[in-house]
């Protein structure tokens, strides 16, 4: 027997994107913050014993979850490769040019050869409200989708989110604080970034159809 797909907005859990904000079916509130990486192995001992404290305090500090997320991708050259190309034609020495010609085909190979990626860091800071959720518990049954109908858009409905979102905006100053300390740089994702990025999460396809065509 046959099964039914299911649409698209059943499957994706996110109800709405907006003032950075990212917002759930069930009525929470994420902010998700780009983290910068951190040359750990770089460091002498004192440095490194220094940043796993700081590290350790600062998790030991929130009472609130936080979620880690890595994106690991397949590094596409084909940017870097363009502006090699470009230089290569700009070059008036001819020896240069060989030597751009010859660097480039290096590039490409040890590209095929090797698995090169890159990796982005994601911390995702969540809110959810005592009071979200309560009324499709309460009146579900009985009111359904009618009570949402009448509140969606009212002026209260915009003050309890400009009042969930200042409790998610303390919890994320609160995580890029401990992490500077640290010695991370912490930059959080406004609106079409975020929408950039669950774009790529959802169609993984899309993206490498791109690598291809710029390959092409």
């Amino acid at each position: 027997m046959a099964i039914a797909a299911k649409p698209t907005q059943e499957i994706i859990p996110i109800k709405e994107i907006k003032d950075g904000v990212v917002i759930l079916k069930d009525n929470s509130l994420h902010m998700i913050l780009m983290a910068s990486t951190l040359n750990f192995a770089l460091k002498s001992d004192d440095e490194q014993n220094a940043i796993v404290l700081q590290y350790q305090n600062f998790l030991n500090s929130l009472d609130f979850p936080v979620q880690f997320f890595i994106e690991s991708r397949d590094l596409d050259i084909a940017p870097y490769i363009s502006t090699l190309e470009e230089a290569g034609k700009k070059q008036i020495n001819e020896l240069l040019k060989i030597q751009i010609r010859e660097y480039i085909e290096f590039i490409k190979n040890f590209v095929k050869t090797t698995n090169v990626v890159s990796k982005t860091f994601y911390i995702v800071v969540s809110y959810t409200s005592s009071g979200a959720g309560r009324a499709e518990g309460l009146l579900g049954g009985i009111l359904g989708g009618f009570s949402k109908k009448i509140t969606s858009g009212s002026s209260q409905a915009e003050n309890q989110f400009g009042e969930n979102k200042l409790q998610l905006q303390q919890r994320a100053d609160v995580v890029q604080q401990g992490l500077v300390r640290s010695g991370i740089r912490i930059v959080s994702l406004n609106t079409e970034e975020l929408i950039e990025l669950f774009y790529k999460i959802f169609n993984p396809g899309e993206l490498e159809k791109e690598v291809v065509t710029r390959n092409a």
